[in-house]
């Protein structure tokens, strides 16, 4: 059965003024979202992970502007929004973001149960009263026990975990229709992070949102997402489904953050790391950006940016090791038998694994 797309980004080139220079923070992409999955964007800091989908909810920071390109949802390029009352319409009621750190989201100074109170007027419509009761089954829902006594507490009251639980009864106290997670369970340790996981997985087959993560750790990618983009220097390099991408991903890029991944390391031996820096988004990046950084990197890629090329009908690689030219070389030995080693990894017990 074909799927909905529900949100369309064409060609965005992303643009910042920093300290008289201009930074392309974002390279010419593009991405279809489909109704109801889970998408993963996955890529070392600085990639531009954030930066591409703040163009979904009119956040860019006030230096930053879309270059070129249109995001296309519901019948409305989003690029042509330009003031703060229009976003409204779509900002929180249609798309909602859950941050990394839940304190910079909250405010200290108002209890919880009447920052989740707010918004539900606000885009619900609904009376105090019955704002507030909404407010407590939400509390409930995403797991804060004793709701009601908890309502009129504060920020500081609540635990970390607790404090991203209320993030994202807050993000779904609006019902949107897409809900970004910018890296949130960072900051929680491994047990919570688990817990927020499910949790956001739980809510989304209840509500029927469509997810966006955004994350640098492909563990996390592992248990949630339908389907994974692999971001550097501001493009996607390679897009699929998670199976595509764990075991059998074509990008020396990808073959590099999955062999970093710490839970395919052996006791005793150093664990990998992917040698050099990013490349400086401040230049014109000639060929493919990771080229520097790249073992198997040709001539061909220091000289040529590489088209996508595609291996299957759910994924594609931005890579000339897949032109019927380019010579055959074997994917890192740290990850030719990864379906294996996570399998071992879960019967022995482990959280990580692929379904």
């Amino acid at each position: 059965m074909e799927k909905n797309v529900i949100l369309s980004a064409r060609n965005i080139v992303v643009k910042f003024h920093v300290r008289d220079q201009v930074l392309t923070a974002i390279r010419n992409i593009s991405l279809d979202l489909y109704e109801g999955e889970t998408l993963a964007i996955v890529g070392e800091s600085g990639s531009g992970k954030s930066v591409f989908t703040k163009t979904f909810s009119g956040m860019l920071d006030s230096n930053g502007w879309v270059d070129s390109g249109e995001v296309l949802f519901e019948g409305q390029n989003l690029i042509d929004i330009k003031t703060d009352k229009d976003w409204c319409q779509i900002r929180g009621k249609k798309i909602s973001t859950v941050f990394q750190d839940p304190m910079s989201s909250l405010n200290p100074i108002k209890s919880i149960g009447s920052q989740i109170s707010e918004v539900i007027i606000k885009h619900q419509g609904k009376s105090k009263v019955e704002a507030k009761q909404i407010a407590i089954d939400l509390m409930s829902r995403v797991g804060i026990v004793n709701a009601a006594d908890r309502y009129d507490e504060y920020p500081f009251q609540y635990s970390g975990g607790m404090r991203q639980r209320i993030v994202i009864a807050i993000a779904l106290a609006c019902r949107p229709k897409i809900l970004i997670c910018d890296e949130p369970t960072t900051a929680l340790d491994v047990t919570i992070q688990a817990q927020i996981l499910k949790l956001i997985k739980e809510l989304q087959v209840e509500y029927g949102f469509t997810t966006i993560y955004i994350t640098h750790d492909l563990g996390v990618v592992a248990n949630v997402a339908d389907r994974v983009a692999v971001m550097y220097g501001g493009q996607i390099i390679e897009y699929g489904t998670s199976e595509d991408i764990f075991y059998d991903s074509a990008h020396p890029y990808t073959w590099a953050l999955l062999s970093s991944l710490p839970q395919i390391g052996v006791k005793g031996e150093k664990l990998f790391s992917i040698a050099g820096t990013p490349p400086s988004l401040y230049q014109e990046i000639k060929g493919d950006a990771f080229a520097p950084r790249n073992p198997y990197a040709m001539q061909i890629d220091f000289e040529e940016e590489p088209p996508f090329f595609q291996i299957s009908a759910t994924h594609w690689a931005k890579t000339w090791l897949l032109d019927p030219r380019a010579p055959k070389v074997e994917r890192p030995e740290a990850i030719r038998n990864l379906h294996q080693r996570l399998m071992d990894m879960t019967a022995k017990g482990g959280s990580y694994h692929v379904e």
